[in-house]
């Protein structure tokens, strides 16, 4: 059975920005069900035309961008609560994918009402709108460290982004948090190479920093991390729930 927006548990996290009676409403009314899927299964394929759009209910992803040699760029992660096909929903088409890393639920919402959400409910639209803004902020983030940023400082800076991120989800316990993905795959969004990146780890755990192991992320030291990785600790600004 969908959960209705009334009772969706991630309302009410640090993260998310509270909502009127009549948005949680309107909310409803633009949901036309729920999606289960396992992991590994593809969310949106690079080029298609999805009819549909997705809010991460549980559960974790990758978005990711494949290179005509078969590389691929990891983007970011997909967390709790983020708003998924939203480049389809006004350009036509996903330049990159959208995978589960996680079993994942998917709230789902038809593309084709996408317009008449902008025209009825402005306020939600401009929420649209700053979310889009908060990606491509945290895209220049990211190209910042490929290209500027030490493989520590860029470990370093990422931890720190995940563990807090998490934290406002309510998915940290004991300064740990299940981070079910390949070292690979983190390897990939920071332009590192795997062997560099196993070593880095190496590094961190030796200094008693961090630990990411068999899934589970501990941050010993967050603080520390975040000087390492050249930038203050700041709670993650709040941002609307779709």
């Amino acid at each position: 059975m969908a959960t209705k927006c009334t009772n969706c548990p991630l309302r009410h996290r640090e993260l998310f920005t509270e909502m009127s009676k009549e948005d949680v409403g309107f909310m409803e009314r633009f949901k036309v069900g729920e999606m289960v899927i396992d992991p590994g299964t593809p969310i949106l394929m690079e080029g298609s035309n999805s009819p549909q759009l997705y809010t991460a209910l549980h559960g974790m992803g990758l978005r990711q961008k494949t290179l005509s040699t078969g590389q691929r760029q990891v983007l970011n992660f997909v967390f709790p609560g983020d708003f998924v096909g939203l480049q389809a929903g006004v350009l036509g088409e996903m330049s990159h994918s959208v995978e589960a890393t996680t079993r994942m639920t998917l709230c789902v919402f038809d593309r084709s009402e996408f317009w008449n959400f902008f025209k009825h409910n402005p306020e939600r639209a401009f929420d649209v709108t700053w979310l889009a803004a908060v990606e491509e902020r945290l895209l220049g983030e990211s190209l910042t460290t490929v290209g500027q940023r030490t493989a520590l400082e860029a470990t370093a800076w990422a931890f720190v982004r995940i563990y807090q991120r998490a934290d406002a989800l309510g998915m940290v316990r004991n300064q740990s948090l299940r981070f079910p993905f390949k070292q690979r795959d983190l390897a990939d969004a920071l332009g590192l190479s795997l062997v560099h990146m196993n070593k880095t780890l190496k590094r961190l755990r030796d200094r008693q920093l961090a630990n990411w192991s068999d899934g589970l992320l501990h941050i010993a030291d967050l603080k520390k991390l975040a000087e390492i990785g050249n930038f203050d600790v700041e709670a993650p600004a709040k941002r609307p729930l779709f």
